[in-house]
């Protein structure tokens, strides 16, 4: 298969993936889809797509690139993770399992779910139900202070 049809059939590919998950295949979210899905699964920030998309030639927001996340997130396609008040993370991977999260670099890395065993969790409020658990194990270079 030549370039240009593999290019055509990942194009056709996210157009689905976005029409599926019930949303308009607009240039704008087009470009970020093949940004945040072009890679394999990966972990990222609004911040840090928007100079990925900057730097792809795309030209769009800031607002536009926190919008699309939200959405995006909504529909399914990707899963937030909100490691502190500062940083929310979006990753590709909406599979239950959890995280290590590098606090010198900032990277996020995957924990398979059965890599973590809660013990015991609390009873819930009336009404309402355990829906999951996601726990980021913080991790920092061994010779490093926090800063």
């Amino acid at each position: 298969m030549n370039t240009q049809s593999q290019s055509g059939s990942h194009d056709a590919y996210l157009r689905d993936l976005l029409q599926q998950a019930g949303l308009r295949a607009t240039r704008q979210r087009l470009g970020l889809a093949e940004l945040i899905f072009g890679q394999g699964e990966r972990h990222l920030t609004a911040e840090g797509l928007y100079a990925e998309a900057l730097q792809a030639g795309l030209r769009l927001s800031q607002t536009t690139v926190y919008n699309t996340l939200h959405q995006f997130t909504r529909a399914g396609l990707l899963r937030e993770i909100l490691a502190d008040p500062r940083r929310i993370y979006f990753d590709t991977n909406v599979d239950p399992h959890h995280h290590f999260l590098d606090e010198d670099t900032g990277d996020m890395e995957d924990i398979p779910a059965d890599g973590v065993a809660v013990s015991a969790l609390p009873t819930p409020p009336q009404g309402k139900a355990i829906e999951g658990v996601d726990v980021i194990v913080r991790v920092r270079s061994a010779g490093s202070t926090p800063a």
